[in-house]
């Protein structure tokens, strides 16, 4: 690795960074924006000498990408059901959405008291609902769901296909979304120039008592496989390490409860993390925090 005279700012502060890989082309079965092909294709991956914290450096224009270009290019037009359909069949011994449901319910029945669900059954937001896959299943397991993304395409598809309350936007704009038991973030954190600031705001929607539940790339597992790993994809912002995920739910106001690395059944490396508000954690805490 060669050092790069390019230095971020990492969510450590610190600006020290070493160059990781370099692209002059997509990656084989990086998927083709519309903004990747409108210049000249470079970007690096750095890594934080201080905390493992991998970023994405390139000068192409993804602002609009979550608006229409990711649906349409990892979809087409009319393939947002095909693939729920071809997600939702999978074995759950071979789905990443199975293995999230189980345990975030599993966490939910540990930690979330049934005195503390006193209007009906548990709600769910889930942020960036993509698919919906996840709240398909957590609607069948018996909770309340509201999905919120900023494609029409998928809220209409949550709302028509699932059968959950869907709302069109920009999280971090959407007025009026009530109180909610859990709100998640599933592989949606590591696609935002800003995590801290997205992740701060769910604290505005958890009822008292109330979770967040996070899943990021992990970078440390996967930075040993190379370059083509898609963790390191072009529409990945950022990267986590242990230490890099803790220090986000730190900044944006958080204790962690659990952490944990996994290899899913899909192959990817994953951090998941359930959360509380750091100014409630020592009144509603009695355990202790789990590092798996």
């Amino acid at each position: 690795m060669t050092r790069n005279a390019v230095s971020p700012r990492c969510l450590c502060a610190g600006t020290d960074f070493v160059k990781v890989f370099s692209y002059d082309a997509p990656p084989e079965g990086e998927v083709r924006f519309q903004f990747c092909a409108s210049r000249q294709y470079h970007r690096e991956i750095l890594r934080c000498e201080e905390c493992g914290h991998f970023v994405s450096v390139h000068e192409m224009d993804a602002s609009g990408l979550y608006s229409g270009d990711y649906v349409r290019s990892n979809y087409g037009d009319d393939g947002i059901r095909c693939a729920f359909e071809r997600i939702i069949s999978l074995d759950p011994a071979q789905s990443d959405n199975a293995g999230r449901v189980e345990r975030i319910i599993r966490f939910t029945a540990e930690h979330l008291p049934a005195s503390m669900v006193t209007d009906g059954p548990p709600c769910v937001l889930d942020v960036g609902s993509g698919l919906c896959v996840f709240l398909h299943r957590m609607k069948a397991a018996g909770w309340s769901c509201t999905a919120v993304d900023p494609d029409i395409r998928a809220v209409d598809h949550a709302r028509d296909t699932v059968g959950v309350t869907a709302v069109f936007g920009d999280f971090m704009r959407v007025e009026g979304l009530g109180p909610f038991d859990a709100v998640t973030f599933n592989k949606v954190l590591e696609h935002v120039p800003d995590p801290v600031a997205m992740l701060a705001k769910a604290s505005a929607h958890l009822k008292p008592g109330g979770f967040v539940y996070i899943e990021v790339p992990d970078g440390e597992a996967a930075v040993i496989d190379g370059p083509g790993r898609e963790e390191f994809f072009i529409d990945h912002w950022h990267v986590f390490s242990v230490a890099s995920l803790a220090l986000l739910v730190a900044q944006a106001g958080f204790a962690v409860r659990v952490l944990e690395r996994l290899r899913e059944p899909s192959g990817k490396y994953t951090l998941r993390a359930f959360m509380v508000p750091s100014v409630s954690a020592l009144a509603s805490w009695s355990g202790k925090v789990e590092v798996v």
